[in-house]
């Protein structure tokens, strides 16, 4: 039902009091209009009996408190879903920012979603190719799963979002897979890049888009992320599909959400953040996985810039309590152009090894998994006495894993943007740089797949 007041007694900033409402509730969706005729959005933030405190989605400039009136519209922030999203770029309202027409909804769902009932959830168990060998071959991502990507500032991981965004599928359904991207707080240029390597590449058609620019009120940036799983959940849930959702930057998203619990005068928490970010952030990411009875499921991948490059910083740090795992980016990588530059030591996928093997991958896959990792953390112990010391009081088998770790770097973990590798490649890779050592050392893999795999003339 919607309720029509002109008792605006208050402009502060964004927010407003709108005195002498009724039956208004946190969180509903709401309307102002001028005495032009314009009409801004807004929504509750507060409600303290009949006082209302709403936050404008634009500027509150020229807003005349006597011919204003504000419409509460009986519902929370809602987007019109259909199939024809595909292929289209929103705001971070839902509204098209590509020039075509509004979408005619099949149906209107609340962006915030339904919980969903643990026991109704499917365990996570089938592989998505990336495309990179770094993420495929060592730290899984599996169907259903949630991987952040921790990054730092000037870290390159638009590109590595693109690029996974481009490649990634379900081996067997790649009909039936679509991507919905995020782009949250991000400037005009990232969001040109976004926008144009997804149409270059033709990954638009299989993609839903919302971007939320620097300059949007804060309040807007807390739902573009909710929107895009919104979106996700009705393409996976009721359409069947495998949906991977990309949210970048989710530190920009929790710096707006600062800022929301600040205007509302909250008691702050760690470093000025809201007590309830970890609850929050929650309420995001677990609304991936899959569910029985349903053929669809929802894989993410939340990208975060941790703040002078702390992972102990409270947006990292809260977010791997609540993820499986990280995929953090290297900034030594980075400067020594080991392209994407992914610290496969630091990084974890901690469902890796349900996606992977015999009828998933392949059956020496957790075989090489396990024997390329200890194999690069010696030739990086290697390296490190060989500057201490000096390269002669390495042995011949120190040299043979220093040698090991710069190949590794420059050619499994360093393939560029441009390579999508499928799996067999990437074991295939490994395998060529195994044989670098002696088959005396590779005592972490089966000998018939050693016998199998490891290349004869070497």
């Amino acid at each position: 039902m919607i309720r029509e007041y002109k008792t605006i007694r208050e402009v502060a900033g964004p927010l407003m009091i709108v005195r002498g409402v009724s039956g208004v509730s946190y969180d509903e969706l709401a309307e102002i209009e001028l005495p032009t005729g314009e009409t801004r959005r807004c929504k509750v933030l507060e409600v303290d009996g009949s006082d209302a405190v709403v936050q404008l989605f634009e500027s509150s400039a020229g807003i005349n408190l006597a011919e204003s009136k504000v419409r509460f519209l009986g519902h929370g922030m809602r987007l019109g879903a259909s199939g024809d999203m595909l292929g289209r770029v929103f705001d971070g309202m839902g509204r098209p920012a590509d020039g075509g027409p509004e979408i005619l909804a099949e149906k209107w769902l609340d962006i915030n979603g339904l919980p969903t009932n643990p026991a109704a959830r499917n365990y996570p168990s089938e592989f998505i190719q990336t495309g990179i060998s770094a993420i495929d071959g060592l730290n899984t991502l599996v169907r259903g799963q949630k991987l952040p990507i921790f990054s730092g500032s000037g870290l390159p991981h638009a590109q590595l979002a693109a690029q996974i965004a481009r490649q990634a599928r379900v081996l067997g359904s790649e009909s039936n897979f679509a991507v919905c991207f995020a782009a949250v707080g991000i400037t005009f240029e990232e969001s040109e890049f976004f926008v144009q390597e997804f149409k270059r590449t033709g990954a638009i058609d299989r993609t839903v888009m919302f971007t939320n620019l620097a300059d949007d009120p804060a309040v807007e940036r807390i739902a573009t992320p909710r929107m895009c799983l919104t979106a996700a959940e009705y393409l996976a849930f009721e359409k069947g599909m495998h949906v991977l959702v990309i949210i970048t930057d989710v530190t920009n998203y929790a710096e707006a959400l600062r800022e929301v619990s600040a205007a509302r005068k909250e008691v702050p928490g760690r470093r000025g953040y809201p007590g309830y970010l970890y609850t929050d952030l929650a309420t995001m990411y677990e609304r991936a996985g899959r569910r029985r009875g349903s053929e669809g499921s929802i894989t993410m991948i939340p990208i975060l810039t941790m703040p002078e490059d702390d992972i102990t910083h409270p947006i990292p740090d809260l977010t791997g309590y609540i993820t499986e795992g990280q995929i953090i980016l290297s900034r030594e990588l980075y400067q020594k152009n080991v392209l994407p530059p992914i610290d496969v030591s630091s990084s974890l996928s901690r469902l890796k090894d349900k996606g992977i093997g015999t009828g998933k991958t392949r059956g020496d896959h957790a075989g090489t998994m396990n024997q390329l990792f200890a194999a690069y953390a010696a030739g990086k112990d290697s390296r490190e006495l060989a500057v201490i010391l000096g390269e002669s009081a390495l042995s011949d088998t120190d040299k043979l894993y220093a040698k090991f770790a710069e190949r590794f770097e420059a050619e499994y973990v360093g393939q560029g943007y441009g390579a999508n590798r499928n799996i067999e490649d990437t074991l295939t890779l490994g395998w060529e740089l195994l044989s670098i050592l002696p088959v005396t050392e590779l005592k972490r893999i089966k000998e018939e797949d050693i016998e199998k795999y490891l290349p004869k003339d070497k």
